[in-house]
């Protein structure tokens, strides 16, 4: 036994302790995300699906404008050697988030009416109150927890995402009486509970915050300015080229259909949050000296595998079981949910698999080819909802239409970057469709195997 556990552990801190930080924010964030999971089906009968479509469309705003709050510069916490410097371009970051959360005070004053009737939700002008402070909470969150990897200090991190999932339930739940509102509440003041806590955290015991001076700001500024110029449209078009959906989908299908499909895709999405994320900052805390010394693609190679292995299984469970998983876990008014989940598995599953590797071009200072990138995944996916208002589809094809594409540029989107990190191919896209292929066989095989004892 003793040799068994020495064994474990000297895997656990391989590699720098490599799979022992995955492991840690994994842990944490699987916690958090547990707690929802748990949550929502008893969500789903307090709430209706047009709730969940008022949510859909607070949620896609506010993803716009936490794209800009700190002006990208919160990337770029990861990359300076010196602490030094790596404080002056946390302050910054800071600097920016309260300018944007101004901005966005007068923006809600002045235009909250017009959104609501642009997007047919005359109620969603009720809400919009609350945006500005969702902003400043997500904002702060961002920089907070770039600073935490930047320091390695997992531990905080994961505890401050269970405090989020914790505080976001209580409030859900309690307030379900409020309809729409609750579930607004509970997303802008859940954010603002892990914000508080990892801020602190981020400035105990840091003395170099005190020091920083405005010429190293402006110099940091300066020595990142790509990220504002290239950074910040890129995650604008990301942002875009997601959120335009559920908010096209609440213009022209109504609250019910763009519920059912943002819940779907928050559901199927939860692989890429509980763990794509935290691989994603373990990834980026360890990319860039792995560069610096030439082992980057190494690092890649090892990451993609692990992640495949993991992201395969449920895949292939939600292309074969997905109306009957939705319909009994959720209700029988989510059965199109499960629908549509089959429809955005592959999808989920190649940015599964992406998501964390997109930190490369963060680690080899990409931004314009990841600028162009995103502007061409932007473009496709908005003219398959152009394709779709064009033909006169249903919600149904829409949706299906919009998932294929996005599958598509994932697919294309991975292999660019992969070759240009110089990252060999062939293993990668052999071992996924190894592994995908044999999991939705194995998963047909129970369903068969099931409908043949029933029978």
């Amino acid at each position: 036994m003793k040799s068994l556990l020495e064994k474990i552990n000297s895997k656990l801190n391989a590699q720098g302790g490599l799979l022992k930080s995955v492991g840690l924010l994994v842990g944490g964030t699987a916690g958090a995300q547990l707690l929802l999971v748990a949550a929502t089906p008893l969500l789903t009968r307090l709430y209706s699906p047009s709730d969940f479509g008022l949510l859909a469309a607070f949620v896609s705003l506010l993803a716009f404008l936490t794209v800009i709050a700190s002006a990208r510069y919160e990337l770029a916490i990861h990359l300076p050697e010196k602490i030094e410097e790596t404080v002056a371009v946390t302050v910054l970051s800071f600097i920016f988030l309260v300018l944007t959360t101004v901005v966005t005070v007068i923006f809600t004053i002045l235009f909250a009416e017009s959104i609501s009737a642009l997007l047919k939700a005359p109620e969603l002008a009720s809400y919009l109150w609350l945006l500005p402070l969702a902003v400043f909470f997500v904002g702060l969150y961002q920089i907070c927890n770039a600073w935490c990897v930047r320091q390695k200090e997992y531990k905080a991190i994961a505890s401050t995402k269970l405090i989020q999932s914790i505080v976001t339930l209580l409030i859900q739940l309690s307030t379900f009486k409020w309809a729409a509102l609750g579930l607004v509440l509970g997303q802008a003041f859940g954010q603002g509970a892990g914000s508080l806590k990892l801020s602190l955290q981020a400035i105990r015991n840091t003395k170099e915050f005190r020091k920083v001076q405005f010429v190293q700001i402006k110099a940091v500024a300066k020595r990142y300015k790509s990220f504002p110029i290239y950074s910040t449209w890129t995650g604008l078009f990301n942002t875009a080229s997601l959120q335009l959906a559920p908010l096209v989908f609440l213009s022209l299908f109504g609250a019910t259909i763009a519920g059912l499909y943002a819940l779907t895709l928050k559901l199927v999405s939860l692989p890429v949050s509980l763990i794509g994320q935290a691989m994603g900052s373990v990834f980026l805390s360890e990319a860039p000296k792995a560069h610096r010394e030439g082992r980057l693609n190494t690092l890649v190679l090892q990451f993609n595998k692990k992640l495949l292995q993991m992201g395969c299984l449920p895949t292939a469970v939600l292309i074969v079981f997905g109306p009957e998983l939705f319909a009994f876990v959720l209700g029988e008014q989510w059965y199109k949910a499960g629908e549509y989940a089959q429809w955005l598995a592959p999808w989920i599953f190649l940015q599964f698999q992406w998501s964390p590797l997109s930190n490369l071009t963060v680690v080899l200072e990409l931004q314009k080819e990841a600028l162009v990138s995103q502007l061409l995944t932007f473009f496709a996916r908005f003219g398959a909802l152009f394709a779709a208002i064009s033909l006169g589809l249903g919600a149904d094809r829409a949706i299906q239409l919009f998932a294929v594409v996005s599958a598509i540029v994932y697919f294309l989107r991975m292999i660019w970057f992969l070759n240009r990190a110089k990252v060999s191919l062939t293993p990668i896209l052999m071992s996924s469709f190894v592994y995908l292929s044999v999991a939705i066989l194995f998963s047909y095989m129970i369903r068969w195997g099931g409908i043949y004892v029933i029978n």
